[in-house]
């Protein structure tokens, strides 16, 4: 898969000197807004590992928050995507097309839920996706307010920023937001008043309740919802929960939206998130795992939806641009060849079996969810359900040391997320896991 050694190698403190240096230049160039999660500068990196600029090398637990699924040099990316930048890096398809553009739209059509005709909108990354698809909903239903979910994420633009639901860092300042967004409960299980055997059924009931009385159904474009909530803790709504919901928009002639940005192209063991309760949904919006780390997204969706919008209405100079196509066809063959689901199923086996020795073990571990290749540990205060970000960091920052990148997420800020790459050997993944007993150990 890719010429870097597979094996992780600690020479220098983690930043080391190289990095520091690098770190105090990008912080006279680069706006202080923009964050690093560890300011470690890489120079080569694929399979299980993240080399930097010190020579030290990286178990990589985060795929560049869910990109690089395929690997961060996969060999049918690079082979596809030089090849289309030897023959032109643009040509923007709104003025003259290309075949790349449809042949991914084609394959989306295919790889996506359901059995209806289909349509796809390429642009450049996942908010954009989510835009889009609040635009191509308004168009169809002639209506104007969407419907959101705590603990929701879905990008960092105004609109996407509304829909969000985290104030900080996302939000805090930026206002004012779009209008017409309306927020209602999630069935996050763990934290469900009643337990997690009543959150699908009472939370469902909630949110459309809400729906009806403050919203009304008649007035809703649009209901977007991650399968598995990304940023907001990789929360998966208990079951029975996300069918009542489509159910309902359905009735009531709502577009059903599943934001798979995070979730999508086989990272929970499934092409979709949404296929796991058999969601079909009418508009899907796809981006990170989908090009090997170039900048692509798309909405794909009923043809009679994606097709409300008018000629000239959905676009953008870069949207589908010929080369991140390329990479996204190279990352579907990777995905294809490699049966990238059946990896990030044997990926949820080895965590989820060691991750509950662990939980066993500390009883700071509240909760251990998700699916696939998309698994977190929720941390709270011992013998309590109170959130504690602070040991949280503190093992994140523990991890770093011994070179095993790990990423945070959660509205509390109190869970690490775990997101190997699909192509990682199971020696680096199990290596990654001692270092994050040992990281248990010493916090």
């Amino acid at each position: 898969m890719t010429a870097l050694p597979q094996e992780r190698r600690v020479v220098t403190a983690i930043p080391g000197p190289k990095s520091q240096e690098l770190q105090a230049r990008r912080t006279a160039a680069v706006a202080a807004g923009v964050g690093s999660v560890l300011p470690v500068f890489t120079t080569r990196a694929g399979g299980g590992i993240i080399e930097d600029v010190d020579g030290n090398r990286l178990i990589d637990f985060g795929s560049g928050i869910a990109v690089t699924s395929v690997g961060a040099s996969a060999e049918a990316v690079v082979r596809r995507a030089s090849a289309q930048l030897a023959d032109f890096t643009h040509s923007c398809f709104m003025v003259t097309p290309y075949e790349g553009y449809v042949e991914v739209c084609e394959q989306l059509a295919e790889l996506t839920p359901g059995d209806h005709a289909k349509k796809s909108a390429l642009f450049n990354s996942g908010a954009e996706a989510v835009e889009n698809a609040v635009k191509i909903a308004r168009a169809y239903t002639k209506r104007q307010a969407v419907v959101v979910f705590d603990h929701g994420y879905h990008g960092r633009t105004n609109l996407t920023m509304a829909l969000t639901a985290k104030n900080m860092p996302y939000k805090n300042g930026f206002g004012p937001f779009a209008p017409e967004i309306y927020r209602v409960p999630v069935a996050y299980g763990y934290r469900w008043p009643s337990g997690p055997e009543n959150a699908g059924a009472e939370a469902s009931a909630q949110a459309i309740d809400m729906i009806s009385k403050q919203i009304g159904a008649e007035n809703v474009a649009a209901v977007i919802i991650e399968p598995v909530l990304g940023e907001g803790g990789f929360i998966e709504p208990a079951k029975g929960f996300l069918p009542a919901i489509a159910q309902f928009a359905k009735d009531n002639g709502i577009v059903f939206v599943a934001d798979e940005i995070q979730s999508g192209f086989c990272r929970t063991g499934q092409w979709f998130a949404s296929e796991d309760e058999g969601i079909v949904p009418d508009l899907i919006t796809t981006a990170k795992g989908i090009a090997g780390g170039l900048p692509l997204s798309a909405v794909t969706g009923r043809a009679e939806i994606m097709d409300a919008a008018h000629a000239g209405g959905l676009g953008g100079t870069y949207g589908g641009n010929p080369v991140a196509c390329a990479a996204a066809l190279g990352a579907i063959e990777t995905m294809k060849e490699l049966d990238l689901n059946a990896r990030a199923k044997r990926i949820e086996e080895v965590m989820k079996t060691r991750l509950a020795a662990v939980q066993e073990k500390y009883d700071i571990v509240g909760d251990v969810r998700g699916r696939g290749a998309m698994i977190a540990i929720e941390l709270v205060k011992s013998g309590t359900k109170d959130p504690n970000p602070e040991v949280t960091a503190a093992l994140a920052k523990a991890c770093h040391s011994v070179g095993l990148l790990v990423l945070t997420c959660g509205t509390y800020g109190n869970v690490l997320r775990f997101l190997p790459p699909l192509v990682i050997g199971e020696d680096l993944l199990n290596e990654g896991l001692d270092l994050l007993e040992q990281a248990f150990a010493g916090v």
